[in-house]
């Protein structure tokens, strides 16, 4: 087996269960709007939806035409990400884990979206009255994975630009 599919898998595995089943014990547990707070002045978990993009972006649209939108586009990006990750040579593993990372939370976010036609939040990051946007697991997964990719850009970077010193 392909070292980045032995990234893959477990990560997909592991990664979309927690999410979904994470999403579903919130919309059990706590009714829509409420919050419990974990940290008092840090943490909170609450149950709120979202109907846009990252952050709320977009969350004005129409629903017919907001869901159409986000499931066409995640479904081109899961895609583009899925042959980036199919392409990439065995021995860049750290790049596979981030794209790992991001296609499984892009993956869980997207099935909320085609079951509910919209996104669960639950995790309220927040010091004092600055709150952090609503978020969830399939989000820190994106976002870990972004960070992995970021890094191993920059380290790539230095490394070609240090073999090509004079």
């Amino acid at each position: 087996m392909p070292r980045k599919l032995a990234i893959f898998m477990p990560i997909l595995a592991l990664g979309l269960p927690l999410d979904q089943v994470t999403k579903v014990l919130v919309q059990l547990t706590l009714p829509l709007g409420s919050q419990v707070p974990l940290i008092s002045g840090l943490l909170n978990l609450v149950h709120i939806r979202n109907k846009g993009a990252a952050f709320g972006l977009l969350s004005g649209w129409s629903a017919e035409y907001a869901w159409l939108f986000f499931v066409a586009t995640t479904g081109l990006v899961l895609g583009v990400l899925g042959y980036l990750l199919w392409r990439l040579p065995d021995d860049h593993w750290p790049a596979a884990l981030g794209y790992s990372l991001i296609l499984t939370g892009a993956l869980g976010n997207l099935i909320d979206r085609v079951r509910l036609g919209e996104v669960v939040d639950f995790i309220d990051v927040y010091w004092g009255r600055y709150h952090w946007p609503a978020f969830n697991v399939a989000d820190s997964l994106v976002c870990v994975g972004t960070a992995i990719l970021v890094w191993v850009i920059i380290r790539d970077e230095k490394t070609a630009d240090a073999s090509n010193s004079v």
